[in-house]
């Protein structure tokens, strides 16, 4: 009997959230005047207004407001596609909407571009014919020249933002270099770094075309918040929060960059999507991050354009103005990314 009993409290406690009245979130964030922004692979999202933000995953009880306080509440549930939320969310969501904006506010601090390849290691490397003549490509020398395009846009629009460049010649780096330049930058409170990773593809089928954004497949899982020592339950919960930010922003600093290469390439070129995959440098970096695939060096049509140092600034452009939107959104709406 005492077990029985015991069963039926645990599947009450378990069932307790769809007894509480359901909303839709994307109409209840809607009629508060709310911005939503939510990842269907992570299955994780960001509620924000006013400065304030709440951070959520689907099927979990545990939220954390403005970076700094965590709270227990009925999960989120996915159904069909649709989140939906019982009352005490919305409730809390209102009441900490409602609070005067937070004094501090976060910025993007530093951009580091990270040209791939360089020295002995080429890349891809790709031909075409140009009046009559065979012309040779390497993927570093393209994404070098990109970079540096896009760095100088960016430190003429953002004066007081530092812009760095894991190289800027024909230098060899590790992978395992890269991401120590990038996870070693010093950062203000209240700031934030991006990291850009540029490539050329390739493939074996001389007909594949077309660009594409990468950021960190959602189930690859990685420590981005150092140990205190202290309360490693605690930890554990917060890096995850924190990790899921991380995935949050880089899908949009991805969607972002893709919306400003189609603006640039038109029908020059074909946008192939953004993806999701563990590339080393978005795998280890312990900060939003993105690897853009500018073209296939392969495809001979491509490789013309990509000899065409009129196509690479467009290439440049395409990533700046996404960038810029991205720092735009981040910065009004206090950013994701920072703890106290």
């Amino acid at each position: 009997m005492k077990r029985l009993f015991l069963c039926l409290v645990i599947l009450i406690f378990c069932l307790s959230p769809f007894f509480s009245k359901t909303m839709d979130l994307t109409a209840a964030a809607q009629q508060m005047g709310a911005e939503l922004y939510w990842d269907a692979l992570s299955g994780s999202g960001i509620l924000e207004k006013n400065n304030h933000q709440i951070s959520f995953r689907v099927g979990e009880q545990l939220i954390l407001m403005n970076n700094r306080r965590l709270a227990i509440i009925d999960p989120p549930q996915n159904k069909d596609g649709t989140i939906y939320v019982t009352d005490e969310f919305i409730d809390t969501a209102r009441e900490l909407f409602s609070q005067n904006a937070p004094e501090s506010f976060y910025k993007v601090g530093v951009i580091l571009i990270d040209p791939g390849h360089g020295g002995r290691d080429p890349g891809a490397v790709g031909t075409y014919t140009k009046n009559g003549k065979k012309v040779t490509l390497h993927e570093k020398d393209l994404v070098l020249s990109i970079s540096k395009m896009l760095a100088q846009q960016l430190q003429a629009k953002y004066p007081d933002k530092e812009v760095l460049l894991t190289r800027s010649d024909d230098t060899w780096l590790t992978l395992e270099e890269r991401v120590d330049i990038a996870n070693s930058v010093q950062l203000e409170p209240h700031e934030a770094i991006l990291y850009i990773s540029i490539h050329i593809n390739a493939s074996l089928d001389k007909n594949a075309s077309g660009y594409e954004v990468w950021y960190l497949s959602p189930g690859f899982r990685r420590t981005v918040l150092e140990s205190t020592g202290q309360d490693s339950e605690l930890e554990s919960i917060l890096n995850s929060m924190m990790e899921e930010e991380y995935t949050t922003e880089s899908v949009l600093i991805a969607k972002f960059i893709m919306d400003g290469l189609e603006a640039q390439i038109g029908n020059q070129s074909k946008s192939r999507g953004i993806k999701a995959e563990e590339w080393f440098v978005v795998r280890n970096a312990n900060m939003p991050s993105v690897l853009i695939e500018a073209g296939f060096i392969t495809n001979e049509k491509e490789a013309a354009l990509l000899g065409d140092s009129q196509y690479l600034r467009k290439i440049s452009q395409g990533i700046y103005n996404g960038l810029s939107s991205f720092i735009t959104h981040f910065e009004r709406s206090r950013g994701f990314t920072g703890t106290e």
